[in-house]
């Protein structure tokens, strides 16, 4: 399926480390044509890290898709009555936003908009970044496993040496995926061999 003119919500969240691998995604999605509305948390848009400043990071992100990002709850709200979104990603899914998302909690700009969302039957696709994904945090990654519209970037142990409970998505492996949830299928593998990642 062609992204050209889908408009697709990016909600990017605080797995700070990830992000470099995320701007080339949100590019590749620019390119084919899409139509990106940056979101963001509070983690993204106010906390300054060794990984960058929160301020350079929502400029950034702004600078990609032409857009002013989406930075609260009351910004976020009107995206489900106006049904706005072909499809959403959240990217990189923080174990925190993905452990919220199982269990209806909505207190982040990112998390509002994934609720109007999956309200709207609309497919829903996580990036997860966590280091707990096989630890406390796997059984509200089996919850949304099963969630209708709720569809994953591939994902896989990134270093599971150091990092046994760790999962990461495969950011390369984001437009595909939107493409396939936007004909309501989940790609291919769902659980894959990731390539070694260092800890940072």
């Amino acid at each position: 399926m062609t992204l050209e003119g889908k408009q697709i919500g990016f909600a990017l969240t605080g797995s700070h480390c990830t992000y470099e691998e995320i701007w080339p995604e949100v590019e590749k999605l620019v390119q084919l044509g899409a139509d990106v509305y940056p979101i963001v948390s509070p983690s993204v848009a106010h906390t300054d890290t060794r990984f960058g400043k929160a301020a350079d990071i929502v400029a950034r992100f702004e600078g990609l898709t032409g857009k002013k990002v989406i930075s609260t709850i009351v910004e976020a709200e009107p995206l489900g009555p106006k049904k706005l979104f072909h499809c959403m990603i959240i990217a990189p899914c923080t174990g925190n936003t993905m452990a919220k998302l199982a269990n209806a909690i909505t207190d982040t700009a990112p998390l509002m908009a994934a609720k109007a969302q999956l309200r709207n039957g609309r497919p829903l696709v996580l990036a997860i970044s966590t280091n707990d994904a096989l630890g406390l945090n796997a059984k509200n990654l089996g919850i949304l496993l099963s969630t209708p519209n709720v569809f994953f970037v591939p994902f896989g142990q990134d270093n599971p040496g150091e990092k046994p409970r760790s999962l990461v998505a495969d950011m390369k492996l984001i437009c595909p995926t939107i493409a396939c949830a936007l004909q309501g299928e989940q790609i291919q593998p769902t659980v894959i061999a990731r390539n070694l990642r260092n800890v940072r």
